[in-house]
Parts: C-alpha cells; structure tokens; sequence
C-alpha cells in the first residue's frame, strides 16, 4: 500500500511541477427561464485568455417562447447570483448572434482590446474609463458571480433565458485534487488496517 500512496503522491508532485494555465479563464452555466412564463433552457461558456485578451462565448438554446432578438453578457450586479445590471459585452447583441430562431447554438471570439467589445457604460462604470480596466472588471465581475449570460426574445425583450456565469476549474487543478483525495483514502485505510 505504501507504493501506491508513494506513486500517487510522485505523480501528484510532477504534475504541480508543470506550467499552469493561467492565461485560459473559463466560466460556464446552464441557462433558465428568467421571467415567468419563459419556456427556452440551454448552456453558456465565456473562455477568457488572458494573454491574447481574447473572450470565446459558446452557447446553445432550444425552445424559446418567442424568436432571439440580441445576447450578451450583463455586469456586475450588486450581490452574487442575483439581480439584474445593465449590459457589459456588445452595445445591441455579440456579433453574427442567431436572431429570429427559438434554438439554435453560437461559437465565436472576440478581440476583448477593444472599446467596442463592450458598451460605453460599462467602460465608464466598471472599468474606469479604460478598456483594460473593463476587461479586468468583467473577469473580477464573473469570477465573484456577478455576471449572467442572458438570451433576449421577442416574447420576453427583457431577457427569456439566462444563468450566472461561475468559473470551471482547471482540469489541471481537478487532477490533483483527485490524486490528493486517492493517497488520503490509501494513507486512511493503511493506517485503519495495520
């Protein structure tokens, strides 16, 4: 037994040893009615590299009450997973999203450099006036659960379906902390044994 704890816990040592990811951020959610009445669900992700400062938003959705108008991402509201702010990603909606369809799924990247990657409030509210200061207001925002992906319809202009964005962690992280529980249960159960 003591072998496998001694594996388990070299393997673990060799993968903190390697770089991680640091410059990949990426916050997911399943998306929900947000109105009474609103029948659409799907799925977010917003992948932030933080070296390019680039944001990729994957998204999909079916069964809207009524057709997509626009889409974005709303920050920072005041208490985490709750409330609604005004819009921070894209004046309108982000760009080529599917409008006038109840389902559909969407795949793109943005240059996050740039004023109008964002709306001007956004800009002027959270990030200071600068556009690297809301690029760093958006990812505080996402990362403290103040931001939500939100799917507008024509049935529901207010917003049909969205979901508080929270971070996903890196699988890196996941590894070790598997590794970490597997030489805890061996170490327990040599202990308990012997």
């Amino acid at each position: 037994m003591h072998r496998l704890a001694s594996w388990a816990v070299s393997i673990a040592a060799v993968l903190m040893a390697l770089p991680a990811n640091a410059a990949l951020l990426t916050f997911y959610r399943e998306l929900g009615p947000e109105a009474p009445g609103a029948t659409g669900s799907g799925w977010a992700r917003a992948t932030f590299d933080t070296e390019l400062v680039t944001m990729r938003v994957e998204a999909s959705f079916q069964g809207l009450s009524g057709v997509t108008t626009v889409a974005h991402i709303h920050c920072c509201t005041a208490v985490p997973e709750t409330g609604t702010i005004g819009v921070a990603t894209y004046p309108g909606t982000f760009p080529g999203w599917p409008v006038g369809v109840t389902a559909g799924s969407y795949d793109s990247t943005f240059d996050m450099n740039v004023a109008t990657s964002y709306t001007g409030s956004f800009i002027t509210n959270f990030g200071g006036g600068t556009v690297p200061g809301a690029f760093a207001a958006l990812l505080a925002g996402l990362d403290d659960g103040l931001g939500y992906f939100n799917v507008h319809s024509e049935t529901f202009r207010g917003g049909e379906i969205r979901g508080f964005l929270r971070a996903v962690p890196e699988p890196g992280a996941l590894v070790l902390l598997g590794l970490g529980l597997l030489a805890v249960g061996i170490t327990l159960r040599h202990r308990f044994r012997g």
